[in-house]
């Protein structure tokens, strides 16, 4: 879905802007529609309405939800802050109002992705890595496809330091794809500690999308913050080593879990 589009860019194939939006929003959904299909084949009707529960599963842990929405930008700001320059650059003025954010949030939830991305990441890929190679391994695997999913995105080339990411050498999708894929494993941990929830995953994934492209760059306008990701990649593996180290690698799966048939009528923690 994303080829013709790329074809189109370097004068390949002639095709007008409305149909190259339509391949781009064809790719966006190609996440969701494949987890669903995937998840009819491998498990049929059962299959898919315990996958809609997950969807569904927004009852965990107040805790899970302050993570989500203040923990995980709080670590963002941390490593965004600890490089040279950039808490001199703090415009606390710039930051949106809280209508402005939210509107902003539920936008980055539907059309930036993770709505329509994490029911075939997390509701199909997640629990089958995890099964196949242990949740460490699993979510490095995933994190990795992830990245790879957003290739072509990188493949058209901008030196415009407004574009987000940033996507003007390979170093930049080195840097994305390493970020990705630490952000991967924690949501990992979050899903493994929600009873498997694929909302949370869509909540965390939005937190992070939103804080960083509504907030982010708007309060620290420096170039280190504006053309790079390295402080999104930083803030990633920090939270994801430490995680690493203090589940010994577990990410919050049980050791004996089988994610694939375990039910979501279990309390919330």
């Amino acid at each position: 879905m994303f080829l013709p589009p790329l074809l189109t860019y370097y004068g390949l194939l002639s095709l007008s802007n409305r149909v190259v939006r339509s391949f781009a929003i064809a790719g966006l959904l190609g996440p969701i529609l494949s987890g669903f299909i995937m998840t009819g084949v491998t498990e049929g009707g059962p299959g898919i309405s315990r996958l809609l529960r997950r969807i569904r599963l927004w009852r965990v842990g107040f805790g899970w939800y302050l993570f989500a929405l203040i923990g995980l930008p709080a670590v963002m700001v941390f490593a965004t802050i600890i490089q040279p320059g950039t808490f001199a650059s703090l415009d606390v003025s710039a930051h949106p109002i809280t209508f402005t954010y939210l509107n902003a949030f539920v936008s980055m939830a539907i059309i930036g992705g993770p709505l329509f991305e994490e029911p075939g990441w997390t509701g199909f890929a997640q629990p089958r890595l995890q099964r196949m190679y242990g949740p460490l391994v699993g979510g490095l695997l995933l994190g990795g496809l992830w990245a790879l999913w957003h290739l072509p995105g990188f493949l058209i080339p901008s030196e415009d330091v407004r574009d987000i990411p940033p996507r003007g050498t390979v170093l930049d999708f080195v840097v994305f794809a390493l970020a990705l894929t630490g952000l991967r494993l924690i949501i990992i941990w979050v899903v493994n500690n929600t009873r498997n929830s694929v909302f949370m995953a869509i909540l965390l994934h939005a937190s992070w999308n939103t804080f960083y492209a509504a907030s982010l760059i708007r309060l620290f306008p420096t170039p280190t913050v504006l053309g790079s990701y390295s402080n999104l990649t930083i803030a990633a593996w920090t939270l994801a080593l430490v995680l690493i180290a203090v589940t010994r690698g577990r990410m919050g799966c049980p050791a004996e879990a089988d994610t694939l048939s375990e039910e979501t009528d279990t309390p919330p923690r």
